[in-house]
């Protein structure tokens, strides 16, 4: 199993530490308000822990389960904190209506993040084409895996296996910015096609018959 640490105490973060208790990892939950943090930690039971924010994290695998405007600051504030890390970042950085988005062209969250992070860490965007509720209760459910480094990536997919899921490798960390367009296509389906969010996008091998 894994070390985790997740940095947020959001719903995300509440979520995904859930899961990882249950798949039988280590977690440590950071946050800049202490309290919350250690309350998170206490409703996660298990061997969940709380850490000091800004501290060298316990964990191998660092989660930053925030939004997306805080995630490079707090990669930079933690700064050689996070040297050797694998950095997970879940974020998606919707406009205010949440129909584009903020970022500029090409761009991704997580590739702003490689610029922030120490030497020795490697950023993997995972996790952000799922709704929270959908990730709490169904199975089965794909995760989409972007990053350079692979043994970063093998890293997380090991993690999504202990919850119950399955880690789907997309490519580098240039795809990171298309894994965002693809929630942005859930928003849209959300809002039309489905008219709900009790939905995920995956993929399904398929057999064609050749003529």
């Amino acid at each position: 199993m894994s070390s985790i640490t997740i940095i947020g105490t959001g719903n995300m973060a509440r979520t995904i530490g859930e899961l990882a208790i249950a798949g039988g990892n280590t977690v440590e939950v950071m946050g800049r308000d202490q309290s919350k943090a250690a309350d998170l930690a206490k409703a996660l039971g298990g061997n969940a822990t709380t850490g000091e924010f800004g501290a060298v994290p316990a964990g191998a695998i660092v989660i930053v389960a925030v939004l997306y405007a805080a995630v490079v600051p707090i990669i930079a504030e933690y700064g050689d904190a996070l040297a050797g890390k694998v950095i997970i970042d879940i974020s998606n950085p919707f406009n205010a209506t949440a129909d584009g988005l903020a970022t500029r062209d090409g761009i991704s969250i997580a590739q702003e993040a490689t610029t922030a992070a120490p030497a020795g860490a490697s950023v993997v965007k995972a996790f952000n084409t799922l709704f929270r509720h959908v990730l709490a209760e169904v199975r089965p459910l794909d995760v989409f895996i972007a990053g350079d480094d692979a043994q970063a990536k093998a890293s997380v997919a090991a993690f999504v296996e202990s919850l119950g899921l399955r880690p789907l490798d997309v490519g580098s960390l240039d795809m990171a910015h298309w894994l965002e367009g693809v929630s942005l296509v859930e928003m849209g389906l959300a809002r039309n096609g489905m008219g709900h969010y009790d939905f995920a996008l995956g993929a399904s091998p398929r057999t064609v018959p050749h003529s």
